[in-house]
């Protein structure tokens, strides 16, 4: 019997300022507005750049990013990029500041950055080497 698929994930944000997370995963990382609520200032948005999507939601309470819980699993995300030096490239062309450099480290290649949230998010694939 055949498995059936799953498609993607997509994460679910707090923010507090939407339309401030919105500019930014638009305008800084690329990523295309797929639907927003209501359409002038925002409580709700979904953003998708491939197959990567994300929803960020003002519900009333700030963000409690991973990093404020846990200083040791500070990832909210994890993005699987084919070629995170290019997407690293493309990134800092639009002067995005990454939290951790692009590198190879823990089997890994891949960088991080924070949203205005405060979620950080790391771009990257396993190294061939170790897969």
């Amino acid at each position: 019997m055949t498995r059936p698929e799953i498609g993607g994930i997509s994460p679910c944000f707090i923010a507090l300022d939407v339309p401030a997370a919105l500019a930014f995963y638009r305008d800084q990382l690329g990523f295309a507005v797929t639907y927003q609520e209501p359409s002038e200032a925002p409580f709700f948005v979904i953003v998708q750049r491939g197959g990567a999507m994300l929803m960020l939601k003002d519900v009333g309470v700030p963000a409690l990013p991973n990093l404020k819980r846990h200083e040791w699993q500070r990832w909210d995300a994890y993005l699987f990029v084919p070629d995170p030096d290019a997407l690293a490239a493309e990134f800092a062309s639009r002067d995005v500041e990454f939290s951790a450099p692009l590198n190879t480290a823990g089997g890994l290649r891949g960088f991080e950055l924070r949203d205005t949230n405060g979620y950080v998010l790391f771009f990257g694939r396993p190294n061939p080497s170790t897969t």
